[in-house]
Order: C-alpha cells, then structure tokens, then sequence
C-alpha cells in the first residue's frame, strides 16, 4: 500500500493549494499559480498503484420485502427532471418498485420551492408522516432543519436525509457522500485533457457541501497540473437556492468561463448544469457531469457529446439501500460515508471520452482509497 509513497506525496503537496471561491455571481477567480492560458500543461506522473487500494462495496444485501412499506421522497428545489440529483434519488425509488415490492402506489413525492421558508419544508415533511408514510427521505442538506423539528414530533417514523448528518435523533439516518473524493478524480481528468491549461467549475449555490465538490476538483487538477488555472463561479451566494434551478444563469456564467480561456467545465448545479452545457455545446468545448452519468440522460442527448465524464455521486445507490435496510429492519448495514472505497463516488466513462486516461484516474483512486492522498473539504484561499 506503501509503494511509491514519495511520489505520492509529492503530488499530494502540490494538490493542497487549491482556490478561494468567486465571491460576485458572474466574477471567476483563478485558482493560483498564475500559470498560462494557451499550450500544453506541465504534468505529474500519476502515484505509484498501492497495494489494497480497490474500491470494496459492501456484499449486496439479500433484496428485502417492501411490499408494506408506505415510502415518502421530499425531493429537493425542482424535483424530478433535473437531470442530476432528484433524479438519482428518484431512481432509488423506482428500483425500489421495481426490486422490492414496494408498491407504486404506496409511494409519495413532494417537491421543494426555490427559497421556501422552513414551514414550508416542515409541512412538506409532516403530510408525509401524518399521512402514513414511513419511511421518508428527505432529498437534500436544506431540510435538515425542519426535519429536525419533524422527527422529534413523529418518533415512530423513520426519517432518512441526503447530504446532512447533523440530526442527531434516534429515528434519522443520514446519507452522506465523499463529494470530494469523486471531484477530485474529474479534476484529474480534466486537468489530462486541458489544452489551454485553463478549466473552469460552476456551483450552483456557494455553501458548504458545494465547496466540497470545488475543493475536491481544484486539488484534483492541480495534482496532475500544478500551474493549471482554474475559474471558479457560483451562481448564487448562500441562502439562494434559486442557484440550482437556473440554467439561463448557468449559460451565461459559464460562457463568461469559455471566452475567458477555459476548455473544460466541471458543473456542481443541479438543473442549472443544462446550461452550463448548451454554453459548452456552442462553444465547441468539453463539460464534466455531476450526480448522475449525465451522458446518458435522455433529456441531455442533445448535448451529450461534450461530456466526456460525469462525477457520480450513487444517491439512487443510497436511497435504494435505504429503502431495502428499512424494510429488513436493519439500518445498520448502511455506511456511515458512500465513499471511493464502498463506490459510493465515482466516475462516469460512457463515450469513451477518458477511456485513455483511466489508468491514470484509476491509480489516483487507489491513491486516495489507501490513504496516501487525502482529499480536502473545503478550498483554501490562494
């Protein structure tokens, strides 16, 4: 596991400088190093492969009886058809109905509005509980607390949220993710497949669990490329989750990305990544996915041939395994991280766009699952 660790942790020195966010919606800020816009990047040899650094699912567990269950699904701001989270979420469920018993018709799914209040969210919870549904999964870190409210009046429920473990009661089992670890690999890849040495990441809202995937990225690209550049923009500051569900602002931002240099763009926006996109499409340049293989979503064959990967995060994975250990009344079988190591994060290689560069992805992986590189949380300034 040890091997080649001297490399490794010289490329890991390199890759902890990584950037301090755009603080203006529509104002990039390159991520250090100065660097060039034009010409091939200075590269890193990937680490030396350790030793037990493959990724170690769980054994799956036997399918369980769902058949009586009643299942609630609170999605997150727009709901099915965003083409990125909800839509893993709600692909959980279906292999639900689909694998378990469960029936559709004992299913729920409630939607979030941009910027709702916490009544809002809380209401959206307790029709869920009061109308017999149990379990339900909150889809996303801005119902945390209203759940925390809901929980406590409704103990015989079982609550699941995604991106959130800060509801410490005895019947709320969070699913959280190594955002990180799967950003940083899609930096790798983009920082392999720059040609100007410039990239750019667009987050939708400029709050913690975005800046994982941004400090995840950044570290990433800079491991393979110390001087790359790298734009960083949100699109709207913390508090307005509208962010997530603006694609005409995604375009826009991400345009700004492209005349600016950049040729490959890592999308962290929900809905508003549509627009990162099409910006991309026109522009005749790359784009990497998010949350879902977004080269395969059917709303996004029109621009599929510009994303050469996408960072999967597994929230289908994690809702179905949910739904499966609720049913067998056994929570415990669940990870407390979906990480690199349990295939919880990942990425996507359909097109085969980073066919040629998967060795390199995939000793950065093993890298990271054994240790040797740890990936960082948060961006520090440059």
């Amino acid at each position: 596991m040890r091997r080649g660790f001297v490399l490794a942790a010289a490329v890991l020195t390199s890759a902890l400088v990584v950037v301090g966010c755009a603080r203006d919606t529509g104002t990039s800020q390159p991520a250090g190093g100065g660097g060039t816009n034009a010409g091939a990047c200075a590269r890193n040899s990937a680490p030396s492969a350790p030793g037990g650094g493959s990724a170690s699912p769980a054994p799956a567990l036997p399918n369980a009886d769902a058949s009586g269950l009643k299942v609630g699904l609170a999605f997150d701001i727009g709901g099915r058809g965003d083409a990125s989270f909800n839509d893993a979420a709600g692909a959980g469920l279906d292999r639900a109905i689909s694998e378990l018993g469960l029936a559709k018709a004992n299913t729920k799914e409630l939607t979030a509005g941009p910027n709702e209040s916490e009544d809002a969210a809380a209401t959206r919870l307790r029709q869920l509980a009061s109308e017999g549904y149990n379990p339900v999964i909150a889809v996303g870190f801005k119902y945390a607390t209203a759940l925390k409210t809901v929980a406590a009046e409704s103990p015989n429920t079982q609550f699941a949220i995604v991106d959130d473990s800060s509801v410490e009661l005895p019947n709320v089992t969070p699913l959280v993710f190594a955002e990180e670890q799967g950003s940083f690999l899609v930096g790798v890849a983009a920082a392999l497949k720059t040609q100007t040495c410039k990239i750019g990441f667009v987050g939708g809202v400029e709050q913690p669990l975005i800046q994982k995937f941004q400090a995840g990225y950044v570290q990433g690209a800079k491991a393979v490329a110390p001087d790359i550049q790298v734009d960083v923009d949100y699109l709207t500051p913390a508090g307005d989750f509208t962010g997530f569900s603006d694609p005409a602002k995604g375009q826009v931002v991400a345009t700004g990305q492209l005349d600016g240099g950049a040729d490959v763009i890592y999308h962290a926006a929900g809905a508003s990544g549509q627009g990162v996109f099409q910006a991309v499409k026109a522009a005749g340049k790359s784009a990497i996915g998010v949350d879902s293989d977004q080269h395969n979503i059917p709303g996004l064959s029109d621009v599929k041939d510009v994303i050469i990967t996408s960072m999967l995060k597994r929230v289908d994975v994690a809702v179905f395994d949910y739904i499966n250990a609720a049913a067998a009344g056994n929570l415990s079988t669940l990870p407390d991280t979906f990480d690199l190591k349990v295939d919880g994060v990942g990425y996507a290689t359909s097109g085969g766009k980073v066919d040629d560069i998967t060795t390199q992805l995939d000793a950065y992986k093993a890298a990271i699952i054994s240790g040797v590189i740890s990936v960082e949380t948060t961006p520090t300034s440059s």
